[in-house]
């Protein structure tokens, strides 16, 4: 039997059949097909995709002048600006890898990052020149070349690089001639994780999967042509869950937007008529809360994706009754940021609008470009039932996944161990096979023998009118081992007892699932408005804290 393969023969792929993917395309082909249409706004500045383009290449060019290629690493700690975008392209069209920096991170993070990394450049903004300052002095490696972006939106902090942004552009040639990676596997950002335990770890993600989940944003989204996008979400999380890449293949706008202030969200809406944005629960439970003078006058669709491990159903259901369309997205900053997306029925639009919340709050099924999202026993690496009560491990597989965690491979090896990547997240499978987060491995809370989920409580929580944002940990107690304590941040001006909440969830939760503890007060954020549970873990771990 002839066991030749005749579609093997003289069907190698070449340079007529084959392209090595990467966002950067997205880039030059808007700015070739719709050189004069506004590509970012920022206050009163304005450029198109041609003069995004250009400014991107002139970027590259300098770099390259000063030396920098593949294997180099620019460090960024900057605000939503347009440098910011300026540098998703501008830095890996010279070879080099982006490294976004979380800037709410303090020095000695920030100078471990730096070191890590071996930044060889650092492009920052002065409203974070106190923080870089002590940073930079800390470091035990050689300093780098230190770049200002003097953005005349803010007001304030100090020049300590020895050139400004602006005049850097200058050394750089507008017709820079760019190309395409060797290999689409080449890094093209490093992201740092939290580092909650330890020192943060290093993420690398590459050209092919940057270009994949750029455009798995767009189809999973159902995003139109010429979206106009605002920059609600720090580009530096995921490089902004990829969406400067995005908003290159959508030849859309990005609004800018330096910090997050519901008044002025709900003006640049108005007036740029945003019809997309991205957003951690607890930034839509500020647009909710707004004052209905500051959310009046919205008269168009918006579209909004929101991620965290699940959104309550208080907040879906408040952003339906501000006329917002919520999509629930999740993932993790191994994942590219968003690889999963609750996708919607149209028959579920008939449903109570509690059980339309339910099924939309659930993490769902594999965005386009990713392979699989499974539910695994991580002992015997077997799927669980689709029964929604047992428990598995989230992973993930695919090419939304990172090529691996920088300078650790034993993390990496971990993490990878079974040909999926571990997650850490605690879920079950629905029927219809859609995923639904029950917990964080190190969040369920382990009562009498009996598994809490926080996040069960946190709704039950949510749906107290008075709350803005809750977190549900664990308190050590003599006779259950641990119970549940909610840290409670109420909306201005209301008055809850502590009483009052205990019996609030009493009727909508078993009995031992109900808080013992109740705590008020503001509650420990990131800067990507995520709420902090191990700084309230800690605190838990004290009676005298919660007392």
């Amino acid at each position: 039997m002839n066991t030749v393969n005749p579609f093997n023969l003289g069907l190698d792929k070449n340079q007529a059949n084959f392209a090595q993917l990467s966002p950067l395309s997205y880039l030059e082909r808007s700015a070739f097909i719709y050189p004069n249409r506004p590509a970012i706004i920022h206050g009163d500045r304005q450029y198109t995709w041609k003069e995004t383009y250009q400014r991107c290449r002139r970027l590259a060019s300098a770099l390259k002048q000063r030396g920098m290629g593949v294997g180099d690493t620019v460090a960024v700690m900057l605000p939503n600006v347009p440098a910011m975008f300026d540098c998703h392209f501008g830095v890996p069209m010279c070879g080099a890898v982006v490294n976004t920096l979380n800037t709410r991170l303090d020095p000695e993070a920030i100078a471990f990052m730096l070191d890590h990394g071996e930044a060889k450049v650092v492009i920052t903004d002065p409203e974070f020149s106190g923080t870089m300052t002590k940073a930079l002095a800390m470091m035990s490696s050689k300093r780098p070349l230190v770049i200002d972006v003097a953005d005349d939106s803010f007001v304030g902090g100090d020049l300590i690089g020895s050139i400004e942004y602006e005049d850097f552009l200058k050394e750089g040639d507008p017709n820079f001639a760019w190309s395409l990676p060797s290999d689409e596997w080449n890094a093209i950002s490093l992201n740092y994780t939290s580092g909650t335990t330890g020192n943060p770890k290093g993420v690398v993600y590459h050209h092919r999967g940057a270009y994949l989940n750029a455009a798995s944003n767009i189809i999973s989204w159902g995003m139109p042509q010429h979206s106009v996008y605002l920059w609600t979400l720090p580009m530096f999380h995921c490089n902004g869950w990829c969406f400067p890449w995005t908003m290159a293949a959508n030849s859309g706008v990005s609004i800018c937007l330096r910090k997050i202030d519901a008044t002025l969200i709900f003006d640049l809406i108005r007036k740029h008529k945003v019809t997309h944005y991205c957003a951690a629960p607890i930034v839509h439970g500020m647009l909710i809360n707004a004052p209905e003078s500051v959310r009046a006058g919205v008269e168009h669709k918006v579209s909004a994706l929101i991620a965290g491990a699940a959104p309550p159903a208080s907040i879906i259901e408040g952003m339906e009754r501000l006329g917002f369309d919520l999509t629930h997205v999740y993932g993790l900053t191994e994942t590219y940021g968003p690889a999963a997306v609750c996708a919607k029925h149209e028959e579920w639009d008939s449903l109570p609008i509690e059980m339309r919340a339910a099924r939309n709050g659930r993490q769902g099924v594999p965005y386009h470009m990713q392979e699989a999202i499974k539910v695994l026993d991580p002992n015997t690496m077997e799927e669980v039932p689709w029964d929604g009560e047992t428990m598995g491990e989230i992973m993930f597989r695919g090419n939304l996944v990172m090529k691996g965690y920088l300078k650790n491979p034993k993390a990496t090896e971990e993490s990878f161990a079974g040909g999926w990547f571990h997650t850490g997240d605690l879920a079950v499978v629905h029927s219809d096979g859609y995923v639904k987060i029950k917990d964080r491995s190190k969040d369920i809370i382990i009562s009498g023998g009996e598994n809490i989920s926080s996040l069960e409580v946190e709704d039950a929580v949510y749906r107290h009118p008075a709350v803005i944002a809750v977190a549900v940990v664990a308190y050590p107690d003599p006779k259950w081992g641990e119970v549940p304590c909610a840290y409670v941040e109420l909306k201005d001006g209301a008055k809850v007892t502590e009483e009052e909440m205990i019996e609030h969830c009493r009727a909508q939760l078993a009995r031992f699932k109900v808080p013992r503890k109740v705590v008020f007060g503001p509650l420990p954020k990131t800067s990507t408005g995520k709420i902090q549970k191990f700084v309230l873990r800690q605190q838990s771990k004290s009676a005298e804290a919660i007392e």
